[in-house]
């Protein structure tokens, strides 16, 4: 499983059909639970910005997606009671988010009064206008200011079909996706052998972020637990951590994005890259985040690497199997000073890693609230914001079935004013995935990134250290390898 732009996606043409959620209490005007519950940080602050840009009449817009195969005919029928029970289990997923006396009120609906309303949308002759669709579907069809907060569809053909579920972000997160595809494929397939639907407790997001809301709503600036926080700040000299490259962007500005993905080592050269990092005492990620810190000083970035770093907060299996926003951001930083080895900046990762994990309780929400206050009033980042992201796919639910479900995760932002990237490993090796301003600059600047780090974690793999000669050979082009997404859906 992997995450790559919904254009990259090769979809064999076919007819499409959609399940719209329905509510008897929604369509009454009215919810089953007056008393309500509270949003969660992120929800909170997501669901804001929505708003002030809807007053202003400067919409923002992103979804995040999830996508997978059936083999053979498709029951229609199985697919949607599966995706009902799917909606009826998780209770983000059938609440309405409502501004009540300044708060952010989650209501949820009472899973008994929801259904699901079938619709033909039409059959595509070719892959080219199907995936044209999806894209505009997407687009146009999540909105955090409107009820519900997600869409789900299929593909069918004679003897297999692709399924599709997007989402607004204030329902979910990227490691919520592999749960989508390992709930829904797994109570559908129970279905069609005549079985009970059995699976693995899911405890409610909301109560985690009831929890959450009542342990930071409280704190002030003075908080001690805000002290690895007040650290970094005062040493970095500003709240956010700056991404170190030219991106070509004017300030206040916010700019159409270009979304792209790469393959950066196959699986058997991961697999060595691995070793190499446990050799050096560390983990796979930290070995691409100190490759990561490299690229960016020899680009001409600072010796001293300062980034944000999402971690998840879902525990030790407490939430494993939740759907939800279970999402901290937390700032890290390391040296990789010219003269020190593999081993030296993993060293530095390693213990910069460990020292940020023993802070990673307090919300980043509320300290940008707490310790950067005129900064949170804005609807975005400041300045294009030094941001990683890894995720072991191998790791997640279902995994085991991901070759027969072929699942893959897209994200979609309408403008930014940054760069942001994630990194994947599956079975079949480590990808990439980046969305950044469309600009000259960044293009330049993102282009000739993307293929040193993909040099530097080769000549790990193959050398076991920075054996790259960065400063004598400029970076080819073009950028890295292009998922083949369709020779990825085709070969089974």
């Amino acid at each position: 499983m992997r995450q790559f732009p919904l254009e990259m996606h090769h979809v064999a043409p076919g007819r499409v059909v959609e399940w719209r959620l329905r509510s008897t209490a929604a369509e009454a005007g009215g919810t089953d639970d007056p008393a309500s519950r509270k949003a969660s940080f992120n929800q909170d602050k997501h669901f804001t910005v929505a708003e002030e840009s809807r007053a202003a009449d400067d919409p923002v817009a992103s979804w995040v997606a999830v996508t997978f195969e059936v083999t053979g005919p498709l029951d229609e029928e199985a697919l949607a009671q599966s995706l009902l029970s799917f909606v009826r289990r998780h209770e983000v997923l059938r609440c309405a988010f409502r501004r009540l006396a300044g708060e952010l009120a989650c209501e949820p609906f009472d899973p008994a009064g929801l259904s699901l309303e079938p619709r033909h949308v039409g059959t595509f002759d070719s892959a080219e206008l199907l995936n044209g669709f999806l894209v505009e579907r997407f687009k146009r069809s999540i909105d955090t200011l409107s009820w519900p907060l997600f869409i789900m569809g299929a593909v069918l053909r004679e003897d297999s079909a692709t399924v599709y579920l997007a989402f607004d972000h204030i329902v979910c997160d990227g490691m919520s996706m592999p749960i989508v595809v390992s709930e829904v494929l797994t109570s559908y397939e129970a279905l069609c052998r005549g079985d009970e639907i059995t699976l693995p407790p899911a405890p409610s997001y909301l109560d985690f972020a009831d929890q959450q809301r009542r342990r930071y709503l409280s704190i002030d600036a003075r908080d001690e637990r805000l002290d690895y926080w007040k650290s970094f700040i005062g040493r970095a000299g500003e709240f956010f951590p700056r991404f170190p490259l030219d991106l070509g962007v004017e300030p206040d500005r916010m700019y159409p994005i270009v979304n792209e993905a790469s393959l950066l080592l196959d699986a058997g050269e991961t697999e060595v890259f691995e070793k190499t990092c446990l050799t050096a005492d560390g983990k796979p990620f930290m070995g691409v985040l100190a490759s990561v810190a490299v690229c960016l000083r020899e680009a001409g970035g600072p010796g001293v690497y300062r980034g944000l770093m999402p971690v998840s907060e879902r525990g030790r299996g407490t939430w494993t199997n939740s759907v939800g926003w279970f999402v901290n951001t937390m700032p890290i930083e390391f040296d990789a000073s010219p003269g020190r080895d593999f081993a030296q900046v993993m060293a530095s990762v390693r213990a910069g890693f460990t020292e940020m994990i023993g802070h990673v309780d307090v919300p980043f929400v509320r300290a940008w609230e707490l310790l950067a206050p005129e900064e949170f009033a804005a609807r975005s980042w400041p300045y294009p914001v030094n941001f990683f992201s890894y995720i072991d796919m191998r790791k997640c639910p279902g995994a085991d079935r991901h070759d027969d479900w072929r699942p893959a995760t897209h994200v979609w932002s309408a403008r930014a004013n940054g760069a942001c990237s994630w990194f994947q490993r599956d079975t079949d090796g480590l990808h990439m995935n980046s969305l950044y301003v469309d600009t000259p600059a960044a293009r330049r600047t993102m282009g000739d990134f993307q293929e040193a780090l993909r040099l530097t974690v080769q000549g790990i793999a193959r050398t076991g250290g920075f054996r790259r000669p960065v400063a004598l050979t400029p970076p080819r082009r073009p950028v890295g390898t292009p998922l083949d997404v369709a020779a990825h859906a085709r070969r089974r």
